[in-house]
């Protein structure tokens, strides 16, 4: 089988090449680069792009660099720097698959090969009726299904994930075993492709700042300044600079630049129990395809973490929007950001929708 590649310079990818090698396909290799002139972004893609050849070297596979930045800032950063400037909390990684990774490339480049592969922790199945559904990895730390829950069916039928069966240790232990270049390379982090730059700076150098108060909800008290509510999300703890905390990010005012927060490790503030979705995307099947029933138990997460919740997922009147109710109360519960949806079992991935206010 011909396989495109995504590969990143990062072991993960580079171990999931190398079970393709394996498995006898026939593998060529992508480096997707998105770094502009500015500096800003993609700082660590030379090195990322050398140690990528040294993986191609090692099994004598053909490797492209290919060029998406335009696409990239135009559709990803921007829908970023919009939405956190709205005061909502994005997901540039879950835009990145949906637009870069699986979009644009597939697209350019994918579509000529019989599938494309990367290094995602990811699985897929195929049901009795032919359908292919997405499903969580092995190591529940690493699973990414939550970062893939927007792409679509006719993406999701064209990408496989070689490294979903295994744990990370076993990707780890087959890269120092077989002795790729990048065994002992540390885990990138950051924002997609934008490597080791700072949120932080990478918004202040785009928004700017805009000093404003930080309010304790339950008193209206002034407890300190902000230096912008587009530095601060719904459920956030650290870098409020209070004392006398913890401090949660319970609230923000767009309009009047005021950020408020509820103090104590207990503060119901920063709870909630329901959380209503606008936009949201079934990947494989609408879950009321083939029943009557008005609700429809399902897992579901609100950020990047290895823990399922449990709640019921209602149906709306408009379309896109339902509704969860969960059994247990969730905490940070922040409008832009999304609800990922998956089956009564945590184990395929139904797709996502936007949690709005």
């Amino acid at each position: 089988m011909k396989v495109a590649a995504l590969i990143s310079g990062g072991v993960d990818s580079a171990v999931a090449v190398h079970r393709l090698v394996e498995q006898g396909h026939d593998v060529h290799l992508f480096y997707i680069r998105i770094g502009r002139d500015d500096g800003t972004g993609d700082c660590s893609a030379d090195e990322d792009i050398e140690m990528c050849t040294l993986i191609a070297a090692r099994y004598g596979l053909p490797f492209d660099v290919v060029e998406l930045h335009d696409e990239y800032w135009e559709h990803v950063m921007q829908y970023a720097l919009d939405t956190v400037r709205s005061g909502l909390t994005p997901n540039p990684d879950m835009m990145c698959n949906l637009i870069i990774k699986f979009g644009y490339f597939e697209q350019r480049w994918g579509h000529e090969f019989d599938i494309t592969a990367s290094g995602h922790y990811a699985s897929t199945e195929t049901d009795a009726d032919g359908y292919k559904w997405l499903t969580t990895a092995v190591d529940p730390v690493k699973d990414q299904t939550d970062f893939l829950a927007r792409i679509t069916y006719d993406q999701l039928r064209h990408i496989m994930f070689p490294i979903g069966n295994l744990p990370k240790s076993e990707v780890r232990r087959i890269a120092m075993e077989t002795r790729l270049p990048n065994a002992t390379r540390k885990d990138s982090q950051g924002i997609c492709f934008l490597g080791k730059i700072n949120y932080n700076d990478f918004i202040r150098r785009h928004l700017g700042e805009m000093p404003g108060p930080i309010v304790e909800i339950e008193t209206g008290r002034v407890l300190g300044e902000h230096r912008g509510f587009w530095f601060h999300t719904i459920g956030q703890r650290k870098g409020l600079g209070l004392s006398g905390g913890p401090w949660y990010v319970v609230r923000k005012d767009v309009e009047r630049n005021i950020i408020y927060v509820s103090g104590g490790y207990g503060t119901e503030q920063q709870y909630g129990h329901t959380l209503h979705l606008a936009e949201t995307r079934f990947i494989t099947l609408d879950p009321w395809k083939d029943t009557a029933c008005e609700n429809v138990l399902i897992k579901f997460k609100n950020r990047h973490m290895p823990e399922f919740l449990t709640g019921t997922l209602t149906r709306g009147t408009v379309s896109g929007e339902y509704t969860i109710e969960s059994e247990r109360k969730v905490q940070g519960i922040a409008p832009g950001q999304f609800a990922v949806l998956y089956d009564s079992n945590g184990h395929r991935c139904l797709g996502s929708g936007i949690i709005s206010v």
